[in-house]
C-alpha cells in the first residue's frame, strides 16, 4: 500500500492557477481558470492509489475552472462532460487550498500542475511557484505538469535568463493547438515558442492526441487527453521507487 510511506508521503501536491482571467494581446480580459479535465482525471488517478491531494494556490484562494473546460464540445459529447463535472464536485480539496508561499515539499510525494490558461497569467511570473519547481526538480520526485501549465516553468529563468529545466525534454500545449483553439492570433505570447525560447527540448506530438514525455524526474502532457496517461506514468514511478 502508499500508505506505507507514511502519511507525510502518501500526499500529492497539485499547484493550480488563481487566475480568472487571461490578458490578450489586445489588453482583453478572456474568462479563464483550470481545465476541468487536466485537474480531475489526475485527482482521481491519485486518490485511487491512495494518495491524499493537497491544493495550492498563490494567495491560497479558491481556483475558478475554465467554463468552457465543461461544454459538451470540449469532452467528445455530453455524457463525458456530466462526468467530469460530477468529479469536479467531488474534488473537496479545491474548496480548501493552501497558500503556496508556505509549501514544505518534504510533506509530499509528487508535485503536480493542472493546466488552462490561467498559469500564463499568474503561475508564470510567480516566484513561489518557481521555488517550487526548482526545489522539486532538484528533489527526483515526480514533478508532472500538462497543458498550458508549463508556462510556470518561465518563471524559473534568473536573471542570467537561464533555467534550470533549459535542456529538459518536455511538452505542452502547441503553437499549432492554440492556432486551432481560435486564440494563438489573440494571445500575447505563446507556450511552445517561450519553452523553447528558454532551451526546453520541445517534444510536438499531433494535435489533441495523448502525448507523454519524461525526462529524468520531469513528466509533461501536451494537452487534455494527455493528463489521464501522464498521471498514470507518474504512479508507475511512484510505485517504482517504493519497491526499491
Amino acid at each position: 500500500m502508499v500508505r506505507a510511506y507514511g502519511r507525510s508521503m502518501a500526499k500529492i501536491l497539485f499547484v493550480m492557477t488563481g487566475a480568472d482571467k487571461w490578458t490578450l494581446d489586445d489588453g482583453t480580459q478572456h474568462p479563464t481558470g483550470f481545465w476541468a479535465e487536466e485537474a480531475v482525471a489526475p485527482y482521481q488517478a491519485f486518490s485511487e492509489a491512495g494518495y491524499d491531494i493537497v491544493v495550492a494556490t498563490p494567495g491560497g484562494v479558491v481556483p475558478t475552472v475554465d467554463e468552457a473546460s465543461l461544454a459538451a464540445d470540449a469532452n467528445g459529447g455530453q455524457e463525458k462532460a456530466d462526468e467530469i463535472s460530477q468529479a469536479l464536485e467531488s474534488f473537496k480539496e479545491l474548496q480548501q487550498p493552501i497558500e503556496l508561499e508556505h509549501i514544505d515539499l518534504n510533506d509530499y510525494a509528487a508535485v503536480f500542475y493542472p493546466g488552462g490558461h490561467g498559469p500564463m497569467e499568474d503561475l508564470a511570473v510567480n516566484a513561489d511557484s518557481a521555488k517550487i519547481l526548482t526545489e522539486a526538480l532538484r528533489s527526483g520526485k515526480p514533478l508532472g505538469v500538462v497543458c498550458h501549465a508549463p508556462a510556470a516553468l518561465l518563471a524559473t529563468t534568473g536573471s542570467d535568463g537561464k533555467s534550470p529545466f533549459a535542456g529538459y525534454r518536455m511538452t505542452g500545449f502547441t503553437n499549432a493547438e492554440e492556432q486551432q483553439a481560435g486564440l494563438a492570433d489573440k494571445a500575447k505570447w505563446l507556450l511552445q515558442d517561450r519553452l523553447e525560447r528558454i532551451g526546453a527540448d520541445f517534444q510536438e506530438g499531433e494535435p489533441w492526441s495523448p502525448n507523454v514525455i519524461v525526462d529524468r524526474n520531469l513528466f509533461t502532457g501536451q494537452n487534455p487527453a494527455s493528463s489521464a496517461p501522464l498521471a498514470e506514468v507518474i504512479l508507475a514511478s511512484l510505485n517504482n521507487e517504493k519497491g526499491r
